[in-house]
C-alpha cells in the first residue's frame, strides 16, 4: 500500500519535472522587414544595423555604407571589416548608441585569448587529455600482445626440445 503510494507519488513529480513540449514549438527570431537586406542591396553597400539604446533596448534598421562610414542620428559612425557579422548570409553592424565604432567581435576574440578567458585552450586541452589516455589503453594491448607471443613462443621451444608432442 505504501509503495503504490511512493510510485504514484514519483510518477506525478516526474510528469510535473518534465513537461509535455507537444504542441509548443521554439520560437525564432524574425529580423523585421524593415531592416532585411536582399542580396542587390547588399551589392550597393547595404547592412543591417542593430543600434542598442541607452535603455539596452534594440533597434534594427537598414543603413549604407558610403566610404567607411554609416550615418547614424547625424553622426558619422565607422563601418570597419572587423565589425562585420552576417546573419543569414546578410551583412550587419551592432552600434551601442554612445560608440562612434561598432562592436569588434575580432578584437573582443583576441582579448579573450590574451587574458585566458577563451575557450579555445580548453579545447585543445580536452583533446590532448583524450589523445593520452587512448594511446596508454593502445601501449597495453600490444605489450599485452607482446608477453602473450613470447609465452607461447616458450612453450612451443620447451616442446620442440623436449621432444614431446
Amino acid at each position: 500500500m505504501l509503495r503504490e503510494d511512493i510510485k504514484r507519488v514519483e510518477e506525478k513529480l516526474d510528469k510535473l519535472m518534465t513537461p509535455d513540449k507537444k504542441g509548443k514549438k521554439e520560437s525564432k527570431f524574425i529580423l523585421p522587414k524593415k531592416a532585411k537586406v536582399s542580396f542587390m542591396k547588399a551589392k550597393k553597400n547595404y547592412v543591417i544595423l542593430v543600434k542598442v539604446n541607452d535603455n539596452n533596448n534594440v533597434e534594427f534598421k537598414k543603413v549604407q555604407i558610403n566610404e567607411q562610414t554609416i550615418m547614424e542620428d547625424g553622426v558619422p559612425r565607422l563601418a570597419t571589416r572587423g565589425s562585420t557579422l552576417y546573419y543569414k548570409k546578410m551583412p550587419m553592424f551592432i552600434l551601442p548608441k554612445g560608440s562612434v565604432v561598432p562592436i569588434d567581435f575580432q578584437r573582443i576574440y583576441e582579448n579573450s585569448l590574451n587574458d585566458g578567458s577563451n575557450i579555445v585552450g580548453y579545447k585543445l586541452l580536452m583533446n590532448a587529455m583524450k589523445l593520452n589516455t587512448i594511446d596508454e589503453k593502445k601501449k597495453i594491448g600490444s605489450g599485452l600482445k607482446i608477453g602473450i607471443g613470447v609465452i607461447v613462443a616458450i612453450v612451443i621451444g620447451y616442446a620442440l626440445l623436449t621432444g614431446s608432442g
